[in-house]
């Protein structure tokens, strides 16, 4: 596998310089930020991006994301000037070489939490989802503002939205999906990218908007869309592994074996209700997934991709962008690594024995 980490630009006071010090990381995912949703990402920036990392010494293995457009999510007549945005997007990021595409199906909103700076036993600071917080809350109101939330929306944008959203059930939403990835996955295949859709997160409706990619069962129904590994899935086992029923370890060695799992997402989170979370520390003991079991799973299905220790917490009085310090994910990303090196070996080890018995 190939360890990377997420990096936001130059505006981010975590550097290519920094990142390159930590043990075992040589790739970088990122994207470029300033450009408006919907629009074509120019062949230049791309380039310009690529370039710098690469003087730094890394390699630019993942853009995460391409936004989707809400007009494509919703279905409206507009879609077909986004989806002809983002083909050519595609091109350009291909004829820079890059490898491999991270993009989400989620209604208006990215990722949610309801506190970015929960305590924990320890004294770091996690993002957390608390349920019964969530139900409270009333998204118009501008009450909370999170990493990977749109807040460039302008004074009733976000009501507007919510109507449209009101005609997108769920099935609409699936329609609306299979327009969209029978659009832009032949351009995947024709131009060689890897296209990394990332799970739901939570992987359960929010405020009422409609979530799809959320279980195994939906993660069959989405590949099923379209016959190709150009076509496949950022594994994120912190979003999928937030419900205790969804088997991680099973889904890396299901959708692996069928050659779908282009990019992972490495967390861990440590269940406190039916649809209540924390953040915690990588490391298996910390939180309520078995991380080694993941690692070998991925091992198992020779893994050769890229990974990203995903979203840590705040430790040692780093401040920043919550969720993305510095020091827990380098701490995750030599974690990860080890118990990469430790099944390998371990693999090796059995291979051994049974040539030589």
């Amino acid at each position: 596998m190939k360890m990377s980490f997420r990096w936001f630009g130059h505006q981010d006071p975590v550097t290519l310089e920094k990142i390159r010090q930590i043990p075992g990381v040589g790739g970088i995912v990122t994207a470029i930020y300033d450009i408006p949703v919907g629009e074509v990402w120019p062949y230049e920036n791309i380039v310009a991006l690529k370039q710098t990392i690469e003087a730094a010494g890394l390699q630019l293995e993942v853009i995460e994301s391409v936004p989707v457009h809400e007009d494509i999510k919703i279905g409206l007549p507009t879609r077909d000037r986004y989806i002809g945005n983002y083909k050519q997007t595609l091109r350009n990021l291909a004829k820079a070489e890059i490898p491999v595409v991270c993009y989400n199906f989620m209604p208006v909103f990215d990722w949610t939490r309801s506190s970015l700076d929960y305590e924990l036993d320890d004294g770091s600071t996690a993002l957390i989802y608390e349920e019964e917080v969530i139900e409270r809350m009333n998204p118009l109101s501008g009450e909370l503002k999170l990493p990977g939330w749109d807040t460039s929306y302008e004074d009733g944008q976000l009501q507007i939205l919510f109507d449209h959203y009101q005609s997108v059930p769920e099935e609409k939403l699936w329609e609306n999906l299979a327009y969209f990835i029978q659009a832009i996955m032949p351009v995947a295949d024709e131009v060689g990218l890897r296209m990394a859709i990332h799970p739901d997160d939570p992987p359960w409706p929010i405020f009422g908007l409609p979530r799809i990619i959320t279980n195994r069962q939906n993660l069959e129904r989405l590949i099923g869309l379209h016959d190709s590994p150009s076509h496949g899935l950022c594994l994120c086992s912190g979003s999928l592994g937030a419900d205790p029923s969804n088997d991680v370890p099973e889904m890396i060695r299901y959708f692996g074996a069928k050659d779908r799992v282009n990019f992972v997402h490495a967390r861990n989170v440590k269940w406190t209700g039916p649809r209540s979370f924390q953040e915690s520390a990588h490391l298996s003991s910390a939180g309520s997934l078995d991380m080694v079991e993941i690692i070998r799973a991925l091992r198992d299905i020779d893994f050769a991709g890229p990974i990203r220790p995903d979203h840590g917490r705040m430790i040692w009085g780093e401040t920043g962008k919550p969720g993305y310090g510095l020091y827990d994910r380098a701490l995750g990303a030599v974690y990860l690594n080890g118990a990469w090196e430790a099944v390998t070996k371990e693999r090796e080890r059995t291979n051994d024995y049974k040539l030589n018995k």
